[in-house]
């Protein structure tokens, strides 16, 4: 049986001084409780002869209660007289351990937690953190008007996942807190109020320590959100798997963690991380107690659709993405004997003028696909993702035959292609063919194959159907995906921006996906973009318009290594897409370093395989993502492109990379160099 409060009284006055703040005083008694295993070692020790009557355990135990009475916490002094007495009042308690444990009725079956010996764990109340009206101004006397309680309302016992991803039981007012002026309602996590047309709308509360994720009953602590997001970062879990590590760590039979619930804290936590990210918070509202699929529709509406951009890295600037600007030396080297002269050049300012700084960035595009319609020309996501083929515009050909251009309706409900026998038995070898094959059948099927050809391959192998070849044959057996995700980021690797491309990287794709990025903010585009096919877009650019402004900003470059395979006789590539020109055409590209032995060599100014670290670090979602619809798709890349940019960005501050003071100076013409 547990102390009484007289014998708590009688504790307290017997064993700890009256100046002794109380918070020390209650601190003290728990690292009693905590240390009884000490106490056991010692007494045991001493049933042994010859054993000295103050053990190495005793002493320890001695040490730890005088640390104890003197160690200060949340700025509350431990002896408020600035005497310290600690030594003398720990050699008191040691003498009467015995009887001073038998007061606080601790024995050998009694738990080593002071927590949960001393205290019951309260149970947590979920409420607002607001006490007056967001929206009402201030009324009489100046005063904002308050949050009340509805009449009606009660409480009511929901489970949470607390901070230390426990579930404990946790009481909330089920009628919120509420505005008597306005009608709006405020929740742990969000605010309702009317809208237009008399419905309710959604404000989401943007630092909530509670998150509700089921609508029958369950929250989470936010710190569990936290974690989930670093189980992103660090080992690309997705919510189903976060939710299984979940239960298996919690291990509670009375509640599970459910992958719903998992994917809905990853939504609430990102949709606010987004908003946040994009200035979009206090402008966002959504349906009240919508679903997940309405939320991510409407936060990505935001942020982004089929694309976007990463807002905090249109501004960034560091000593691996952005030089000062270098002009052309008179003794520059001349161009080979078969190509221009030269280009036209910028000439330097006078000394002690601005110079300038340039940036690069870098492009390319990575196969992570999502599916679309099964309409070649159709880029509309599917109504259905689990078995379906179109989109809802083209939902009526599903009772079409799936061979194009037939035209014919299908021979009996669900199936795929008219009643012509043809068209059936090609079906049936599709689908043979095509059904989800194992390791050992595709090694089979190489296996046969390279027997026919000089190397391994996996084709497609279909019969003829008529005169058409089987592998040209176009048919909506099966839903389409989107071609590729193209990513683009400063040559220091961080993002800024993305978008999709449906049916090939074409060029006016690529175009188009640089105009997005860069429609509102022109005057941050980058002075080099570094793409793989450069020489082929800037071919495009001029075509379509010469007095694009793309041509007056921006220079397009090859990549390093994908240079190496581009054509020689290209003067185009050569000339102007070179990425590390020795004749001094492109100062700015190329530098000039001395190694330690004194001997100079050139070296590329930037990195332009950014882009290709960025894709293998995606590598890694390649699996989620291609399960997912389009609408979570585009969410999670926006999720992505922040998170690794916020990776970036630490890196770079980690490493002093930032601009200088110095580097400023040279810009604005204050400095003659700076290093580069």
């Amino acid at each position: 049986m547990g102390m009484s409060v007289r014998e708590l009284i009688f504790v307290l006055e017997l064993f700890f001084p009256p100046e002794l703040a109380i918070q020390q005083a209650i601190y003290v008694l728990g690292v009693m409780i905590s240390l009884y295993p000490i106490l056991r070692l010692h007494l045991n020790q001493r049933q042994e002869p010859h054993q000295p009557i103050v053990t190495g355990w005793m002493k320890s135990f001695r040490a730890l209660l005088t640390h104890a009475f003197v160690q200060e916490a949340d700025g509350v002094e431990a002896w408020t007289t600035g005497i310290n007495l600690a030594p003398e009042y720990a050699g008191y308690i040691c003498g009467d351990l015995d009887r001073l444990y038998a007061l606080l009725g601790l024995n050998e079956n009694s738990p080593n937690d002071p927590a949960s010996f001393l205290f019951r764990q309260p149970r947590p109340i979920l409420s607002t953190s607001r006490l007056n009206c967001k929206f009402c101004p201030a009324g009489d006397l100046n005063l904002v008007p308050s949050l009340r309680r509805r009449r009606k309302g009660s409480t009511q016992s929901v489970w949470l996942l607390d901070s230390s991803f426990h579930w404990v039981l946790a009481d909330i007012v089920v009628a919120p807190s509420h505005c008597a002026k306005c009608k709006a309602d405020y929740y742990p996590d969000k605010i309702t109020r009317v809208g237009q047309g008399r419905q309710r709308s959604e404000l989401l509360e943007y630092d909530p320590e509670f998150i509700r994720v089921s609508k029958h009953g369950v929250w989470v602590h936010r710190r569990v959100a936290v974690a989930q997001e670093k189980a992103l970062q660090r080992f690309h879990s997705g919510w189903s798997n976060f939710a299984d590590w979940v239960n298996d760590t919690t291990d509670d039979i009375n509640v599970t963690f459910t992958y719903r619930q998992s994917q809905r804290l990853f939504l609430e936590h990102w949709s606010r991380r987004l908003l946040i990210a994009h200035g979009k918070e206090n402008i966002f509202t959504c349906d009240a107690f919508c679903t997940a699929k309405v939320l991510a529709e409407t936060v990505r509406k935001v942020v982004g659709k089929n694309g976007g951009i990463v807002p905090m890295a249109l501004s960034h600037g560091c000593i691996d993405c952005t030089h000062v600007k270098r002009y052309r030396q008179a003794d520059h080297q001349p161009a080979p004997a078969n190509l221009p002269e030269t280009l036209a050049q910028q000439e330097a300012p006078p000394a002690g003028s601005p110079c300038g700084y340039i940036r690069l960035a870098v492009m390319d595009g990575k196969r992570l696909n999502h599916r679309k319609c099964a309409l070649n020309d159709c880029q509309n996501p599917l109504v259905n993702y689990k078995n379906g083929r179109f989109c809802e515009t083209h939902l009526h050909l599903r009772n079409t035959c799936g061979i194009i251009p037939c035209g014919r309706p299908v021979h009996s409900p669900g199936a795929l292609t008219c009643d012509q026998q043809t068209h059936i038995n090609w079906h049936k070898q599709y689908e043979n063919r095509f059904h989800r094959m194992s390791f050992p059948g595709v090694q089979r099927v190489i296996r046969r194959q390279q027997e026919e050809t000089r190397g391994p391959s996996l084709q497609v192998q279909l019969q003829a159907l008529g005169d058409t070849p089987g592998e040209q044959v176009v048919h909506t057996f099966k839903a389409k995906s989107i071609y590729c995700l193209q990513t683009v980021q400063w040559a220091c690797g961080v993002p800024i921006g993305w978008g999709k491309c449906y049916r090939s990287e074409s060029t006016p794709q690529v175009l188009s996906i640089l105009n997005k990025i860069w429609e509102d903010n022109p005057q941050s585009r980058p002075s080099f973009i570094g793409y793989d096919k450069a020489c082929d877009l800037l071919r495009h650019i001029v075509t379509q318009d010469p007095n694009d402004l793309w041509l007056k900003t921006t220079k397009f470059i090859v990549d390093a290594w994908h240079y190496i395979g581009h054509r020689a006789t290209d003067v185009l590539c050569r000339t102007r897409c070179n990425p590390a020109p020795t004749d001094g055409s492109q100062p700015d590209l190329v530098l000039t370093e001395t190694d330690d032995n004194g001997v100079a060599h050139q070296t590329r100014a930037f990195n332009t395989e950014t882009a290709e670290q960025l894709n293998s670090w995606l590598n890694g979602f390649e699996s989620q993502l291609r399960q997912m619809t389009d609408v979570n798709y585009d969410f999670f890349v926006h999720v992505l492109m922040l998170l690794y940019a916020e990776t970036v960005e630490k890196r770079v501050a980690e490493k002093g990379r930032e601009l200088s003071e110095e580097f400023w100076n040279a810009v604005n013409g204050n400095a003659v160099d700076v290093e580069v």
